[in-house]
């Protein structure tokens, strides 16, 4: 039912409105990350492999992003959306009634199903409204709530595991989720694209038979699975499927992932240098409070005390980001904002309990700060030379591409846990197991600055306001 418009919003309020559904999403993966020891208990399991968890979600991010633009340019963006929020609440509800693991893997899946519409046709609604001249503004309000959910996330999911029940880490996702669709339905324009295309249903089989099984190899391949088979097999199958995949969209005018994007310089070097980011970006919200309750023998309440630091340092440069984009352009920011920010990162892997909790709040607000302003530049420059009409493909690709990456940082970071324990012999993890796993994803990290120097100077001046120097 279309909802006439009596007044247009202003950029900044249609931000907010859009940026509420990331606040529901941000919130729900850190509450879960730092409840995941305790729900390992309830479950009967091993804490380390409760990583599938997370996986799983970001499993059906990866395979139901790319029908995420079609459906946006077919059925219109708000309604899309408000469908998107609908479907994340109803796997919220999912999620608290699962009483086996199996159960909560399958509600998981569910409720990234309507995450993979959610994100990225939020965001394609905010590409679709405001000028380019107002994208780093927009931007940044889009990331205020989206910022304010890891924040609050980590102290609520410590909150609710240590003096309620870990149900209730889901259950907060119904009264956000509601104010969402209210304030879509009323303030957020429907637009459909005029010209409709023909939907690639092979390429969606292929490229999500490639994308899970690619996921769940690096996931079984984490957990330790006695037979390696299962992981090559997986893994095999993924990379067949995507080489089929990578075959059959040469010959469609529209394929579901549109590799022809990364012709666009501006867009694969975000995209290539991002994933590498990325990959460490992942791993922490899985590491850091396995490490404080596993490591340190921290309670899940002061466990969620210390991780919500890093979103502090992200929320501060929120207001200075625009700035120093304009000052520093996109090249510089993302070679050395984004090698500081890794080398600081690196730093996390000398956290000891007797640690002071001052220099452990300043690494992680530190980190936050500098990672705030990277990210903010990788994901307005992917957008800068890409053509309007192909908004929606564009941000289908990279948000599948986003995913992978920050699912591949948790399977990479769980992996490399799992094996230090097994090779030192431990029955459960110590700090230098998780100083390994630091130390890993950060060195991964390291390779983006390199990639990023491939970047024209003034690439995405239009955007920042970078001024040219004769």
């Amino acid at each position: 039912m279309s909802v006439p418009q009596t007044k247009k919003p202003s950029v900044r309020f249609i931000a907010l409105i859009i940026a509420s559904a990331l606040f529901m999403e941000g919130i729900d993966s850190t509450v879960l990350a730092t409840a995941l020891p305790t729900m390992a208990h309830s479950f009967h399991t091993e804490p380390l492999r409760m990583n599938v968890a997370l996986t799983s979600y970001l499993l059906s991010l990866a395979v139901f992003i790319p029908v995420s633009g079609r459906a946006a340019d077919r059925f219109g963006t708000r309604t899309v959306f408000r469908a998107a929020i609908a479907m994340f609440v109803f796997g919220s509800i999912l999620c608290a009634q699962a009483d086996t693991l199996s159960f909560l893997v399958v509600s998981r899946i569910v409720q990234g199903i309507g995450g993979a519409m959610m994100t990225p046709v939020g965001r394609l609604a905010l590409l679709k409204t405001v000028s380019k001249a107002e994208l780093v503004t927009a931007m940044a309000w889009l990331l205020v709530p989206a910022t304010a959910g890891p924040i609050l996330g980590p102290p609520l999911g410590g909150f609710i595991v240590t003096y309620l029940t870990w149900q209730w880490i889901f259950y907060i996702n119904v009264p956000v989720g509601a104010l969402g669709i209210v304030l879509v339905t009323l303030y957020i324009e429907e637009v459909r694209e005029p010209d409709r295309v023909p939907f690639d249903l092979l390429g969606l089989v292929l490229s999500g038979t490639s994308l899970a099984c690619l996921i769940f190899g690096l996931e079984t391949g984490s957990r330790g699975v006695d037979s390696g088979l299962l992981t090559i097999g997986l893994l095999g199958i993924g990379v067949l499927s995507g080489l089929l995949y990578l075959r059959h969209s040469r010959n469609q005018n529209h394929p579901i992932l549109d590799f022809s994007l990364m012709r666009i310089p501006t867009f694969r070097l975000s995209l290539l240098s991002g994933t590498l980011s990325r990959v460490a970006v992942g791993a922490v919200p899985f590491l850091l409070p396995m490490m404080l309750q596993l490591g340190f023998g921290d309670s899940p309440a002061r466990s969620g005390t210390i991780t919500f630091a890093g979103s502090i340092g992200a929320l501060l440069m929120r207001p200075a980001a625009p700035t120093l984009l304009r000052r520093l352009g996109f090249r510089n920011t993302l070679i050395w904002v984004g090698l500081m920010s890794t080398l600081l990162l690196g730093t996390s892997a000398a956290f000891r309990p007797d640690w002071p909790i001052l220099a452990i709040y300043a690494v992680l607000i530190g980190v936050g700060f500098l990672q705030s302003l990277q990210f903010m530049a990788y994901n307005t420059i992917a957008y800068a030379d890409v053509p309007r009409p192909r908004m929606s493909a564009a941000t289908s690709f990279y948000t599948t591409f986003q995913q992978m990456a920050l699912t591949l940082g948790i399977g990479v970071s769980a992996a490399a846990l799992a094996a230090s324990v097994a090779i030192d012999g431990h029955d459960r993890p110590l700090p230098w197991d998780f100083s390994m796993a630091y130390l890993i994803v950060a060195g991964i990290a390291l390779f983006a600055p390199l990639v990023s120097s491939r970047l024209d100077p003034y690439a995405g001046s239009e955007l920042s306001g970078q001024q040219r120097r004769s």
